[in-house]
């Protein structure tokens, strides 16, 4: 089934919950590594990051350089290079579940990235969005009733 939609590893990490967020955002799921996770259906340079975690959790970024200065901004192109950041919140008894989905500015979670980087000891690190983050930096765009 994968095959014939042209995913050729549906056990790639965060496929199938992309697939899960592409279907009830409306958008289309980019399998190729090193891009976004999802663009629009008719302009593939319109393009969407998605954050998961589990409910209680948080969504992270992982690898995110502190330094040097050139993987720093390599590193950010990550978030800069979307229209919107969304973070997916899946229940914990049934993961596969979305509970609920905050949609995000890239220019907010760049800042809180930035933040959280210069704060970091590590030259490489996973930058995490805990659910009350999004809460409040966020808008509710879909919630599991």
């Amino acid at each position: 089934m994968a095959r014939s939609i042209d995913i050729p590893n549906l056990l790639q990490p965060g496929l199938v919950k992309e697939m899960i967020i592409a279907e009830v955002l409306g958008h289309k799921v980019i399998i190729t590594k090193g891009d976004s996770d999802a663009c629009e259906p008719n302009n593939a340079s319109i393009k969407f990051e998605y954050l998961t975690c589990k409910e209680g959790g948080s969504g992270q970024l992982d690898r995110m350089f502190k330094s040097p200065p050139d993987k720093r901004a390599e590193s950010l192109v990550r978030i800069t290079r979307n229209r919107k950041v969304y973070l997916a919140v899946f229940y914990k008894a049934n993961q596969i579940k979305l509970k609920a989905i905050y949609e995000l500015e890239p220019s907010v979670v760049l800042a809180e990235t930035e933040r959280k980087l210069n704060r970091s000891r590590n030259a490489i690190s996973h930058v995490g969005f805990p659910i009350s983050w999004a809460i409040q930096n966020g808008k509710l765009v879909y919630e599991d009733k």
